[in-house]
């Protein structure tokens, strides 16, 4: 496959589709290497769960719509032994609306002015680029986006509020959406490194797991790429691509927000305390260095293998591992990790293959004895664990790539999809 590998062992199942999308991507201009994750598997065009290296030139349609998808993890004051699944899920309720005004202090701490890699150098420095222009709100939520709009100080760019674009991003903040994304509060099942655990991690409490990110700000972005450039990517140091980079930048900012939001949003609802131990992006562009040659790396539904201890998450039935990545086996895998299980089946196929096993309230609990709060009754069967890979046999892959270490492994307890509002 030339310029291209998939990290896999014997046990690795991979669907045809998803390794023709990769050794096409393979073939981009200036593309150098690609590597497919074990949870590889086909998305719109381009694989999920692989990371790509470019030089000179970089492909915003590989980032995908949902730029900063990513994972935040937390430490909860929430004893495991007290806390019960159903009366947690009581007093969650719903975190599908938008967040009201009480929140607009904590929006306004975790909305910095916008900084991005600058294109074209070999140092990894960033330098900052604040968009000052003000902006009118029109429409239906005018009051509540121009509330937002005076919270970022209308300061990170027009992109974001333009009366032209959909605004409906900014009332997304702090609520989790569709599709894969979840939280879900999660119990330790096993630890296989006690010396690389954080000297805040507390195994006698719970922790929780969010998977969210930039919402419909990443849709607006790519959407307003592909309309102008298409497919063919943005050669690096132009007008253009630090127009992106800068927009970019401020997707990753809004996605890690937006993940400490629903965080603290939860934990409110739960009269808990709680702190974030890590928070990765898993749909993003970096400036890098591979084999002495300055590029871009890109990832899409990949976990950086370059920022200390991560969680890979299994399905919502399934167990979710810490790992450590091993940094001098790295750059084999183009400094990336597998992102979760991955899926196996499509999502119009889901329902057929399950309705007649498995009732709506069937699938709300699971085998290792979770409960899932989810109201979308399509929903429920596109992500139900029977839908996705197992997530030992992606992990078995990493391990004998010797990629990573085993830190942890968690059991899920609570999974919130959404209570019926967020589609």
């Amino acid at each position: 496959m030339g310029n291209s590998i998939i990290i896999k062992n014997s046990n690795t199942w991979i669907e045809g589709n998803a390794i023709q999308q990769l050794e096409r991507t393979a073939t981009l201009p200036n593309m150098q290497r690609v590597v497919g994750m074990p949870d590889l598997h086909a998305g719109r065009g381009y694989p999920v769960g692989a990371a790509f290296f470019s030089v000179g030139r970089f492909y915003p349609a590989l980032i995908g719509n949902d730029i900063g998808c990513g994972m935040a993890f937390w430490q909860t004051d929430l004893p495991v032994h007290q806390s019960k699944k159903h009366k947690l899920a009581k007093q969650l309720g719903s975190i599908d609306a938008p967040l009201d005004d009480t929140w607009a202090e904590r929006i306004a701490e975790l909305i910095p002015n916008c900084t991005y890699p600058q294109a074209g150098t070999t140092d990894g420095s960033e330098r900052a680029l604040i968009l000052q222009q003000k902006r009118q709100i029109q429409g239906e939520n005018a009051s509540q986006v121009e509330h937002l709009t005076r919270i970022f100080n209308a300061e990170v760019g027009d992109f974001w509020c333009e009366s032209k674009r959909d605004t409906s991003h900014l009332l997304s903040l702090g609520t989790i959406g569709g599709g894969n994304h979840f939280a879900e509060l999660q119990a330790v099942d096993k630890i296989y490194a006690p010396e690389k655990l954080p000297e805040n991690f507390n195994r006698q409490c719970l922790q929780l797991l969010v998977h969210s990110g930039s919402r419909g700000l990443g849709q607006a972005i790519l959407r307003e790429h592909v309309d102008k450039f298409s497919h063919a990517g943005l050669a690096e140091n132009t007008p253009e691509a630090l127009d992106y980079l800068a927009k970019h930048a401020a997707a990753l900012q809004f996605a890690q927000a937006n993940r400490q939001l629903i965080a603290e949003r939860m934990l409110a609802k739960w009269g808990a305390d709680g702190a974030m131990l890590l928070d990765v992006h898993h749909n993003f562009l970096q400036q890098t260095q591979l084999d002495n040659e300055t590029g871009w790396l890109h990832r899409k539904g990949a976990t950086p293998a370059d920022c200390g201890l991560v969680v890979i998450p299994g399905s919502r039935g399934d167990y979710s591992y810490w790992v450590q990545p091993i940094v001098d086996k790295s750059a084999h895998a183009l400094f990336s990790l597998a992102h979760g299980a991955g899926r196996k089946w499509q999502r119009s196929e889901c329902k057929g293959r399950l309705s007649h096993k498995y009732s709506v309230d069937k699938l709300r609990q699971t085998d290792l004895g979770s409960v899932v709060i989810c109201e979308d009754k399509a929903l429920i069967y596109e992500e139900a664990p029977q839908a996705y890979k197992n997530i030992d046999e992606v992990i078995a892959a990493m391990l004998d790539f010797g990629l990573i270490e085993l830190v942890a492994r968690f059991k899920p307890v609570l999974t919130y999809k959404t209570a019926g509002e967020c589609c």
